[in-house]
């Protein structure tokens, strides 16, 4: 069967390119090799689906050309999509940091990616798995478990290796190098931490405690909620740190981040002399917390008895705790896949391939990945955007 575009992959990016390709009067047909469309959609923000945010800079994404990103994002921006949002009728609230929500369901939002498709009459089949993709007289050739197809554009909107469980695949990554583009080395980004041994033994008993910190590693710092959990850290400030860490690197916590250490627990040793050090750390940090540091790293006693330059010293070790990390949970649990299609073989303004014209490559399955808080949502739309109305 004959298309103008063939879309590998029913996502978000995926979705958004074909019918902003469709809007423009062009035969457009979806591949999906799950049994239903946006799974990932579906699951993401809790079931809310953290759709954008309205802070959305290039700054907020990593990628081995910080570039790249600038173009797209400028071209589609998070009031584009709030406005489509706002056209469906579906009601979003602001969580916190720019971060939107729909009030009721993701499911919303898959079902205004799938009505938009329907109005400009783009065909989305599921439950197809592609077996060979091939390019000859001018026209691609996409062999799949419901026969061939052929069109003049492919867009490869595969995802990345996050979440098995949803079906994530290689796919596209291979096919990128089928097509002479270099891939670069793939890791697990948003994912929380893993601890073991004793750093594990340690805290292992404190699973469900959480608390607010800044989490350091290299020239990156991202303050949010820190949990522990039975197999290690996790919560929004390792998730956003994970990205930027690489096993046996340096990573530190403050524990304090709203207060200057060193004067919070010199005014607490002026106006309290007499409490003890867990019992005043136990006023800022989860008390369950606090009674481990003091258990196992800090000696505890009535405060008076600190010298001045124990408690600094106390300070700096609560502003620059030491996690010894052994990894991270992987794919399994990822919420992005960092790495993947080199974009210096792609046309920054069109998402199209240098190698080979007419074939397409959007969404996470390239080397751009957001930070956590819908940024990488952002990122599907506006290179769907931009594949869509070039392809």
């Amino acid at each position: 069967m004959t298309d103008d575009v063939l879309i590998l992959g029913a996502g978000a990016a995926g979705l958004f390119c074909a019918f902003t390709a469709g809007q423009r009067g062009l035969r457009v047909r979806v591949i999906e090799h799950a049994n239903k469309v946006g799974k990932k959609i579906l699951m993401s923000g809790g079931g809310r689906c953290n759709f954008t945010n309205t802070g959305t800079t290039p700054a907020n994404y990593l990628s081995a050309n910080p570039h790249f990103c600038k173009s797209a994002l400028a071209r589609y921006k998070p009031a584009d999509f709030i406005a489509l949002v706002d056209k469906h009728g579906i009601r979003y609230h602001e969580k916190e940091l720019g971060q939107l929500f729909c009030d009721e369901s993701s499911k919303l939002i898959v079902r205004m990616l799938v009505d938009e498709c329907r109005e400009a009459n783009v065909v989305i089949q599921t439950d197809c798995s592609i077996t060979a993709v091939s390019h000859r007289n001018g026209r691609f050739e996409v062999a799949t478990s419901q026969g061939v197809y052929t069109a003049a554009s492919v867009v490869v909107a595969t995802g990345g290796l996050s979440i098995p469980s949803m079906g994530a695949t290689g796919f596209g990554y291979a096919l990128a190098k089928q097509f002479g583009h270099t891939v670069l080395p793939t890791r697990a980004g948003l994912v929380p931490l893993t601890l073991s041994g004793k750093p594990l033994d340690d805290l292992a008993d404190l699973s469900g405690v959480a608390l607010p910190v800044e989490a350091k590693a290299g020239d990156a710092s991202f303050r949010g909620g820190l949990l522990i959990t039975h197999r290690g850290l996790s919560g929004p400030a390792i998730l956003q740190i994970s990205s930027y860490w690489q096993p046996g690197e340096p990573l530190t916590l403050n524990l304090l981040p709203d207060v200057d250490a060193a004067d919070w627990l010199a005014a607490q040793q002026a106006e309290r002399p007499a409490s003890e050090l867990r019992t005043v750390l136990s006023e800022a940090l989860p008390k369950r917390y606090a009674q481990r540091l003091c258990e196992r790293w800090i000696a505890n006693k009535p405060l008076r008895q600190y010298r001045v330059a124990e408690l600094k010293t106390i300070a700096a070790q609560l502003e620059n705790w030491p996690v010894t990390a052994s990894g991270t949970e992987g794919y399994r649990t990822a919420e992005v896949t960092l790495g993947g299609v080199d974009t210096d073989g792609l046309s920054s303004s069109t998402m199209m391939s240098k190698q080979q014209p007419g074939l397409y490559f959007i969404g996470e399955v390239v080397d751009v990945t957001g930070w956590l808080g819908g940024y990488n949502f952002q990122w599907a739309w506006a290179s769907g955007h931009a594949a869509g109305l070039a392809v």
